[in-house]
């Protein structure tokens, strides 16, 4: 069966979804949100085809009235996922635009159908193996969840003095590391995480490593995070922000196990395991000289990559709802509408996971001082989740939302000129949209 979360998770068995003898990858649907509360239930696409409607897509037995009994057909073929409306009442939106006729989607698109989200995904066997949902307290899909059997594989195999984590900011990375710790099997074992982008540089050393009474004016016996963590990990996030002379001696630490005090004159031994995280290319950072290639090869394996929460949209409901269920102790229960979901799915989120929660509990504090109930797409800030970019000269450098680009290229039929000129922008900027996700121009043709 499939691993359990708390919550709403339903997903199936393999047995159930899949049947016998598939060995591939199986393209499917994930039904992520229905019922005002996040779900994981795998629809497999039966033969090449599937309709769908209220019985398949409601959330229990309390049947979605928004949605039709035959409300929209999903169908696979060679070149991906296309999807129609079934004469519904309510219709059928991709990129929360109406769908007025047949619709080529690429994978990782989202559909509403009434209240309902589904996702298109190219393999549904994962969510079968790593579930998705909250459990005890950290919301995780399969993406994550690779992630950190990662770790662990690594771990068990004996690779387990240190580990790089690389990945935009917000991606999870301290969760990472509690789990690289959490490997030592050790709970009592101390965790000391430090943000070396936040230390000043003429500090780096002392708060590292510690220093000794008379070092300097002022200073005391005083340990180092490197002492702290003795007999268990050193959380180094951000590690690509330490000086090259700071590096010099992270590396003697690693390599002899001794650390040496500001002021001190002799060593003392330290046992200490060093998760290191950046969001830096580190190659790129040897290569300009500002990061120590012998320090790089001492702690860059194994690397495990956090995909962006844009690679992972099936959390996203889940970390709404736990934001929410957080606003909601001791106040009015609020809850969040399929509409404000699936705008959330749709923006980039280039703080990732760390904005998406701050922006939701910004939208659920400001509803509830309206006496509002449910969260709808107006509540998100305008420019919440949209990527901060930089003027070019003679140019705007107001943001494209991402839900118009996707429409723009649908009502084109993948024309990426005729796109460009519909949104008023340069067509370089759609193929560099294009490019971000990985999607071909050809994914948004009509059948």
């Amino acid at each position: 069966m499939a691993k359990a979360f708390t919550g709403h998770t339903t997903v199936s068995s393999l047995e159930e979804a899949l049947g016998t003898g598939h060995s591939g990858p199986v393209p499917g649907l994930v039904l992520i949100f229905a019922g005002r509360a996040p779900l994981a239930r795998v629809v497999r696409l039966q033969g090449q085809s599937i309709d769908l409607g209220r019985t398949e897509l409601s959330a229990s037995e309390a049947m979605d009235s928004g949605i039709s009994r035959q409300h929209v057909r999903f169908v696979l073929d060679d070149a991906g996922f296309r999807v129609s409306d079934l004469g519904s009442r309510n219709g059928t939106y991709v990129a929360a635009r109406r769908i007025e006729s047949e619709t080529r989607i690429p994978s990782g698109s989202v559909v509403r159908v009434g209240g309902s989200l589904l996702l298109t995904v190219s393999d549904i066997r994962p969510f079968d193996r790593h579930g998705l949902g909250n459990r005890n307290g950290t919301v995780g899909g399969p993406a994550l969840r690779q992630a950190f059997d990662a770790i662990a594989l690594n771990q068990s195999v004996g690779m387990v003095s240190t580990l790089l984590l690389t990945g935009e900011s917000g991606t999870g990375k301290e969760l990472a590391a509690k789990a690289f710790h959490a490997g030592l099997g050790k709970p009592s074992a101390p965790f000391s995480a430090v943000n070396c982008a936040a230390i000043p540089k003429d500090l780096a050393e002392r708060l590292l490593f510690g220093s000794c009474r008379g070092a300097f004016s002022g200073a005391t016996d005083a340990k180092g995070h490197v002492q702290a963590a003795h007999g268990g990990s050193l959380f180094l996030d951000e590690v690509g922000e330490l000086s090259l002379d700071v590096q010099s001696k992270l590396l003697r630490m690693l390599e002899t196990r001794e650390v040496l005090r500001l002021g001190a004159t002799s060593y003392e031994q330290v046992d200490v395991r060093v998760c290191a995280a950046t969001w830096r290319n580190l190659r790129d950072e040897v290569a300009a000289g500002r990061f120590r290639e012998d320090l790089y090869f001492r702690i860059g394996q194994p690397e495990i990559r956090l995909p962006p929460l844009r690679e992972r949209l099936e959390e996203v409901p889940w970390h709404i709802q736990q934001v929410l269920d957080e606003c909601s102790r001791d106040r009015t229960p609020i809850c969040a509408t399929a509409s404000f979901v699936e705008a959330c799915a749709l923006r980039n989120w280039p703080g990732n996971v760390r904005e998406l929660r701050a922006e939701v509990r910004r939208a659920a504090a400001s509803a509830l001082a309206r006496h509002s109930e449910a969260l709808k797409p107006a509540d998100l800030s305008p420019t919440a989740g949209e990527p901060i970019r930089r003027a070019e000269a003679g140019t705007s450098a107001a943001p494209i939302p991402e839900d118009e680009v996707a429409a723009a290229l649908l009502a084109a039929s993948g024309n990426v000129l005729a796109a460009a000129r519909h949104l008023g922008v340069d067509r370089g900027k759609i193929r560099r949209w294009l490019e971000r996700h990985s999607i071909e121009p050809s994914a948004f043709k009509r059948s």
